[in-house]
């Protein structure tokens, strides 16, 4: 910019600031004339608009300069800011608007901007090349306004963001370097979902090395030849831990005291620690304390020992840098290392042997308009290129369930976020006043698909019609209000279903023997009372329908007769702690297991005297629940704090081991049933927002789901959950909310359509937290 243009742009800084009757700003003015010197020295000219030491006044006038900005020398305009803004919100999108094609830098660190603002700027994009923004109102990344010239976005500390949005990169064909450290996203899948749109992303960090600020490879990690060295895991021997622990805490600088909670370090059996990418880095034994025994996984390591900083908690996940390098084979430099040849190759083995990309072992996606013309002309999978893959596809078609499973894949494959849709709006308008139903327990129906029966909190037992939206029949409390804990429908006369509260009551419905309620086209039936037993948490009936068994806060298992109604048996001592879940087998009526906060699971045969199981099986932590699989063959074991394993029925040995983190809390109870047969495993625990889904034969994870409501702002935590037996990949989840934390609901989960629940589903109610036990 030459001395003339100089003084062109400054004199009509000043003629415009004349026009609106403000006093000119002394920094737009030293920044006017800097943009002058940098042009005489170096031939390019940078205005920078220094958001800080503006106010509202200052903006008019501004705004009329820069939509002229193409008649001067400059090269480019930055506009930063890294405090608390004082300027109204609007004229800093008017002046990033009117800028256009010169726009190189906006940076918003440090500043609070509204909902409405934030979604302007999302909805239409900036020209910009480089954008940081720090904001506690962004929840939901969804930027799919043009942002055509960005190759650098920097989301550092925006505390309130939790997912991406599918779509949220697609306008950003140029987008090179992204970093969200300090964010709050977990999900390993929505992100890869969302990252995989991205064509030129190369460099990308969720935390950041200490000595790092921008996204590139960290200058420490070269070794002294001068190329970057790979980044390795520690494994520490329990022995030498044992031994050093004094020398251990004081090496590493409380870095194994820094994990959050969500990845707490308990019990003995975590003395052997597996130290990931997310929080040591060691190079060379010479630092390390003599007595720990420290094997290096990878043959080249970083050369000095630092923490990461500002992990975000997707960070924490299991496999976390293996997972990303393998989904995005372009990115070159992950949490300011290099990812080099022997990082991807490793990466790539580690994928293969702990996830399942699509479902069913499904290598790439598939399209559902192709699986369903190769049904129609009996043809195998149109990908299948070499004859050998042309045989194996043919022998997989084989199977009457090759097509199902086919299109399953290719809709789960095509959806990163589950439909979700609430029960509460079917039962809204069931009890008088605003009060509303609470659930607490709930079965699906065994032989209609549309029928579900759910118990409440406040003993009421309700069957709805969850397909077409209405309550099929309502029966409200008896006496004493008491919450249904256990509910099971008969299997020869699916017509029945027998409830249980934990006060001991124990009832027998038929749905089809209604009394016809007035006016409301809802139906009460009359039950049969069994004998109580006390302290009831769970119940079940036999595959024949002629018995069922009671178990609860107590060791003993009582056995009743459904016909008579008379108690056939009471066994005692049958564990040494509670027994929180017994369940009969599907196609045996003598064999039931029970399962025990003693930590043991049991097998028992009623032909037999139950003095002495058929063998018992043990968890490291005491057991939730317990349930067959459809064939019997398996039994499926939940312990607390995600201690999940599935174990041979006929002997108890163990089959899978899921390997799914613990949290540290006792109190995190974990259930898990079948899904899909016996080919998935759904888990969830109380104290976590999360849905897992693994492969029941390899515990190959196949997705995490986790469950918020953006309406309330509020994490979903998962109490139990039961898969839908007549639909693949379709679930409800018995759900409570932490704000408010008085809201509960059944929520029904479709894994193969995309979709959030709306406004309507808002709605708060209070009840008495008693969850902790029972399926």
């Amino acid at each position: 910019m030459s001395l003339h243009t100089s003084s062109s742009i400054v004199s009509r800084y000043l003629n415009s600031c004349k026009l609106h009757e403000v006093l000119p700003n002394t920094a737009v003015l030293s920044q006017l004339y800097e943009a002058s010197i940098q042009e005489e020295v170096q031939k390019r000219s940078t205005l920078v608009v220094p958001l800080d030491e503006l106010k509202d006044d200052d903006m008019l006038p501004l705004v009329d300069i820069l939509l002229k900005i193409h008649l001067f020398n400059v090269d480019a305009v930055d506009i930063l800011s890294t405090s608390k803004s004082v300027v109204n919100q609007e004229s800093v999108v008017s002046l990033m608007r009117a800028v256009n094609s010169t726009l190189r830098i906006v940076d918003l660190q440090d500043t609070l901007y509204r909902k409405d603002i934030l979604w302007d700027l999302f909805q239409v994009g900036l020209n910009c090349q480089m954008l940081k923004l720090r904001s506690t109102e962004i929840q939901k990344l969804n930027m799919v306004g043009s942002f055509l010239q960005l190759h650098t976005l920097n989301l550092d500390f925006c505390s309130s963001l939790t997912s991406l949005d599918k779509d949220c990169f697609t306008c950003m064909p140029k987008l090179m370097r992204l970093s969200m450290c300090g964010t709050r996203i977990v999900d390993l899948w929505t992100t890869r979902e969302a990252l995989s749109r991205l064509p030129s992303l190369t460099e990308l960090r969720f935390q950041n090395c200490i000595c790092c600020k921008d996204t590139g490879p960290c200058l420490a990690s070269s070794n002294g030849a001068g190329s970057p060295a790979y980044v390795g895991k520690l494994l520490i021997n329990e022995d030498s831990l044992r031994n050093s622990v004094d020398k251990v805490s004081n090496h590493f600088g409380g870095i194994l005291s820094s994990y959050p909670p969500a990845v707490a370090i308990t019990g003995k059996e975590d003395l052997q620690l597996e130290v990931s990418f997310s929080d040591l880095h060691v190079q060379g034994r010479d630092d390390c304390p003599e007595n720990v025994n420290l094997k290096l996984r990878d043959t080249s390591i970083v050369s000095k020992m630092y923490r990461s900083c500002h992990p975000s908690p997707i960070c924490y996940e299991k496999h976390y840098r293996e997972y990303m390098i393998a989904s995005l084979p372009h990115l070159q430099v992950l949490d300011n290392f290099p990812v080099r040849k022997l990082d991807r190759e490793t990466a790539n083995t580690v994928f293969s042997q702990y996830y399942e990309y699509l479902p069913y072992k499904r290598r790439q996606k598939e399209n559902v308009a192709s699986v369903l013309h190769m049904r129609e002309a009996g043809r195998g999978n149109a990908y299948h290129r070499k004859s050998s893959r042309i045989k194996e596809a043919v022998s997989c078609r084989r199977s009457p369930h090759f097509y199902s499973r086919s299109l399953c894949a290719a809709k789960l494959g095509s959806s990163a976020t589950p439909s979700l849709h609430k029960m509460s709006n079917i039962c809204s308008d069931v009890k008088e006043g605003s009060e509303i139903l609470r659930p607490r327990q709930f079965e699906y129906h065994p032989t209609n698909p549309s029928l579900m029966a759910f118990g409440t909190l406040d003993g009421e037992v309700v069957v709805v019609n969850h397909d077409a939206g209405n309550i099929f029949s309502y029966t409200p409390l008896f006496g004493v209000t008491n919450s249904i804990l256990g509910l099971c429908w008969l299997n020869k006369n699916p017509s029945k279903l027998l409830a249980g509260s934990d006060s001991g009551s124990l009832r027998l419905y038929d749905i089809n023997d209604t009394l016809q309620k007035a006016e409301s086209g809802c139906s009460s039936s009359s039950p049969v009372v069994f004998d109580k037993f006390e302290q009831l948490t769970s119940l079940h009936v036999n595959s024949t329908d002629d018995q069922f068994l009671t178990s609860g806060y107590s060791k003993k298992v009582a056995i009743y007769d459904t016909c008579s109604g008379k108690r056939l048996h009471l066994f005692t001592d049958m564990h040494q702690e509670p027994i929180n879940v017994a369940k009969f087998a599907h196609h045996s009526p003598d064999l039931l297991v029970t399962s025990s906060f003693d930590r043991d699971v049991k097998l028992w045969d009623l032909r037999q005297t139950p003095n002495q199981p058929c063998y018992t099986a043990s968890s490291s932590r005491g057991n939730v629940m317990v349930c067959f699989s459809p064939d019997d063959l398996y039994l499926l074991v939940s312990a607390v704090d995600n201690e999940v394993k599935q174990l041979l029925s006929v002997d108890g040995r163990q089959q899978t081991d899921f390997g799914i983190a613990s949290t540290g809390s006792a109190h995190n109870y974990t259930r898990s049933y079948y899904m899909n047969g016996r080919d998935y495993v759904i888990s969830g625990s109380s104290d976590e927002s999360i849905v897992r889904i693994c492969c029941a034969q390899t515990g190959r994870r196949l997705r995490d789901y986790y469950l918020e409501d953006h309406v309330l702002e509020s994490p979903i935590l998962v109490q139990s959950l039961r898969s839908d037996p007549f639909r693949h990949f379709h679930m409800a989840v018995l759900a409570s909310y932490v704000r408010p934390s008085s809201r509960r609901d059944i929520i029904k989960v479709n894994l193969l359509e995309s979709g959030q629940y709306g406004d309507e589903d808002s709605k708060r109610e209070d009840f008495s937290s008693s969850y902790g036990h029972g399926g």
